[in-house]
């Protein structure tokens, strides 16, 4: 399942005259579970808004099989983007709706499915993710974990190839959040996804990521990539080290 399904070249992030990152390449092979890290401030969650179709790039490419998604029309773009799903930081569900109707959204929109089978498959997506039962639940009625969870559901409602996820630790204790990794883990697996991750969580980083991009927000620019564990064994770039290491020098 070797090769690249997503490919960043001379990639540079800016709002007006103010760069946030520039030059940045590196690929996301298939089935990875790719980190995007880095301190506060870097353009994490920039450069993930960049990868959706959210953010157009001041300078450079971002190729999904080997489709540039910003040089083709908004609808080649749309079909291409289709092909992904996204979690984001707070889960973006909607108050108003079950969570088998927040799940449906997406079915309802990009599908022929029936009403039934519509119904049937949010269950199935809800169960995919420990939430059996709990289709007629308003998010108000759930825990941040669990809303985190029904947020993944919507996700992979469609079945996508590429999963993006917005910090999604944050707000949850270290059980959720032990949980929640292995959840990522589990679907990656049995969805064959590749999975972009940004986090700052190191436990995260080191139970989940096998690559990874370093943003720096002073040189703003990339300054690693690689597996996270080999990073921290190899890698001689002191701000890295600083950064995979804090735990330890915190305690």
């Amino acid at each position: 399942m070797a090769g690249a399904h997503i490919q960043v070249r001379d990639l540079t992030m800016a709002y007006g005259d103010f760069v946030i990152q520039h030059d940045l390449n590196f690929d996301v092979n298939q089935r990875d579970i790719f980190i995007i890290m880095g301190g506060s401030g870097c353009g994490k969650s920039t450069l993930l808004r960049h990868l959706v179709g959210l953010k157009t790039p001041a300078k450079g490419s971002v190729t999904i099989d080997e489709v540039d998604v910003w040089a083709v029309g908004p609808d080649e773009r749309d079909a291409v983007l289709r092909r992904t799903g996204m979690l984001f930081q707070s889960g973006a569900l909607w108050s108003a709706m079950t969570l088998a109707e927040n799940i449906a959204l997406p079915l309802k929109r990009y599908t022929r499915l029936s009403a039934v089978e519509i119904r049937d498959l949010a269950a199935f997506k809800l169960a995919l993710v420990g939430l059996a039962g709990f289709e007629d639940y308003y998010p108000s009625e759930i825990s941040g974990g669990m809303k985190k969870r029904a947020g993944l559901a919507r996700a992979i409602a469609l079945d996508p190839e590429i999963l993006f996820f917005d910090e999604p630790s944050a707000g949850l204790d270290p059980i959720s959040a032990k949980l929640l990794d292995d959840l990522i883990l589990e679907l990656r697996d049995s969805l064959g996804a590749t999975v972009v991750v940004v986090t700052h969580e190191l436990a995260s980083i080191f139970a989940i990521g096998n690559n990874s991009v370093f943003l720096d927000a002073e040189s703003r620019t990339m300054i690693a990539r690689g597996n996270p564990t080999e990073l921290l064994k190899h890698c001689e770039d002191s701000r890295v080290q600083r950064f995979l290491r804090r735990g330890e020098i915190d305690a």
